[in-house]
C-alpha cells in the first residue's frame, strides 16, 4: 500500500527516517524544515557515531560516506587520570553480520550533508523555511497548514522536530517535556593529535574532560560541568569559564587548554536535556520519533543513533502492516526498551560524574548498553 507520509524536521532523525521510509518502504515522503538550509539546522561540532549507528546507517545507504568523511575507531575509549595516567581501556563492541568501526567520528555539517543527499536522491522531496502551523486528523488523513500559506493532505505524520517537538503537543496527553539534568557541556573543534584515535574521558576538578576524533586530522574536546540552568555562561563568559575549569588538569586536557585553547575559539556550550516518554508514540495518525520522545543526553553518544534506528523501525513496520496504527503499536513496542535503557543509563553516568552515585560502575553499564545495542533493533 501507498502512502503520503510528511516528516515534520529535516534534523538527523527526520532524514533518516525519510529515506527508510521512500528508500526501504517505498512511501511518497516529503520532508519540510523550518531553517533556510541543510547547514542552518546543525548545531555543534561533531557526533559519535557507535557501531549500531553506523549499521542503521548502512540500512539506509549512508555508512560508507560516513566512514569515508570520518574517523573510524578500533576501540571505543580510554580513561586517564587528572594528571593523564591510563587507568582503563573501554572495548569495542562488534555486531555481527557487518565490518563496523566502533565508534565513527564526524562532523555535524557533514553528516547532514550525507543524509539530506541520500534523501533526494531516493526521491524525498525537502521543503526548507518551512514549518507547520496547525494539523487535523480526518478519517482518510491530515491535513497540515504550514508556514508558508500552503495546505497539504498526508496520509500519515512523523514528528521528528526534535527537543522542543510541536508535534509533540498533538501526541501526548500530558505535557511532557525534556528537563534539564543539571549539566552543560561545552565543545569546541581542535587538531586531532596522534593519540586521539577513540573516545578518551578524563574526569577532573573541573568535570567529565573527553576528546573525541571526527576526521582525519580533525577531533573535538568536550567538558562536562555541573551547572544550574540560568548560571551557564555566555557570550564573551564562556572562554574564561572554561579555562577556569580545566585548571587543575594535566595531560592530554591540560595540553588542550595550553596548546589549543584561544580566546576567540568558537566554543558551543549546550544544557544536557532528558525524557523519556511513556507509551503510545502516536495519536491517530501521527507519531513520534527521536527526541521527541526519548530525549537522550550524550553519556554514550546514542542520541542521533537512536532517532536513526527509530526511523528504520518505523519504516518496516509500516511496510508489512497496512494498519498504520498497528504498525505504530509494533513500532513503539519495539522501540520503548531499548531507548529507555538508554535514557536511563546516560543519567546514571550522569549522576556518578557529579559525584551522586558513588560505586557506580560506568564501564560496566557503558558495556551493558554496547552489548545490548549490538543486538537486532
Amino acid at each position: 500500500m501507498n502512502r503520503s507520509i510528511l516528516v515534520v524536521g529535516g534534523g538527523i532523525g527526520g532524514l533518516a527516517t525519510a529515506i527508510a521510509l521512500r528508500a526501504n518502504a517505498g512511501f511518497d515522503v516529503t520532508v519540510i524544515e523550518k531553517h533556510a538550509d541543510v547547514h542552518s539546522s546543525v548545531w555543534g561540532v561533531g557526533i559519535i557515531q557507535p557501531a549500531n549507528a553506523m549499521r542503521a546507517l548502512d540500512a539506509i545507504g549512508c555508512a560508507e560516506a560516513c566512514m569515508a568523511d570520518g574517523y573510524g575507531a578500533t576501540e571505543w575509549g580510554s580513561m586517564y587520570d587528572v594528571d593523564g595516567n591510563l587507568l582503563f581501556d573501554m572495548k569495542a563492541t562488534k555486531i555481527e553480520g557487518g565490518d563496523y568501526p566502533a565508534m565513527n567520528g564526524i562532523t555535524r555539517p557533514r553528516l547532514h550533508e550525507i543524509l539530506t543527499s541520500r534523501a533526494l536522491e531516493v526521491g524525498v522531496e525537502i521543503v526548507y523555511s518551512t514549518d507547520f502551523v496547525s494539523l487535523e486528523q480526518g478519517a482518510s488523513g491530515v491535513t497540515v497548514h504550514a508556514s508558508d500559506g500552503r495546505e497539504r493532505r498526508f496520509d500519515l505524520v512523523v514528528g521528528a522536530d526534535g527537543v522542543r517537538s510541536v508535534v509533540r503537543n498533538h501526541v501526548l496527553d500530558e505535557e511532557l517535556r525534556p528537563y534539564y539534568i543539571g549539566q552543560s557541556a561545552f565543545r569546541v573543534n581542535m587538531p586531532r593529535l596522534p593519540e586521539i584515535d577513540r573516545i578518551l574521558l578524563q574526569p577532573g576538578p573541573g568535570g567529565m574532560a573527553g576528546f573525541v576524533p571526527i576526521g582525519k586530522d580533525l577531533a573535538y574536546f568536550f567538558l562536562n560541568i555541573e551547572v544550574e540552568r540560568d548560571q551557564r555562561p555566555k557570550g564573551d563568559d564562556v572562554y574564561p569559564a572554561l579555562v577556569e575549569k580545566l585548571k587543575g588538569f594535566n595531560g592530554l586536557t591540560g595540553r588542550f587548554r595550553d596548546e589549543f585553547l584561544e580566546e576567540g575559539a568558537d566554543i558551543v556550550i549546550r544544557p544536557e536535556e532528558s525524557l523519556i516518554s511513556p507509551a503510545p508514540w502516536h495519536r491517530g495518525r501521527v507519531v513520534l520519533i527521536g527526541d521527541a520522545v526519548h530525549t537522550v543526553t550524550p553519556h554514550l553518544g546514542q542520541g542521533a543513533a537512536q532517532a536513526i534506528e527509530d526511523g528504520i523501525v518505523l519504516a518496516e513496520e509500516l511496510a508489512k502492516n497496512d494498519d498504520f496504527e498497528a504498525a505504530f503499536d509494533a513500532y513503539t513496542e519495539r522501540r520503548y526498551e531499548r531507548c529507555k535503557l538508554v535514557v536511563d543509563t546516560c543519567l546514571a553516568i550522569a549522576e556518578w560524574e557529579k559525584g551522586k552515585k558513588p560505586g557506580f560502575d560506568n564501564i560496566a553499564a557503558t558495556n551493558l548498553v554496547l552489548d545490548t545495542l549490538a543486538q537486532p533493533y
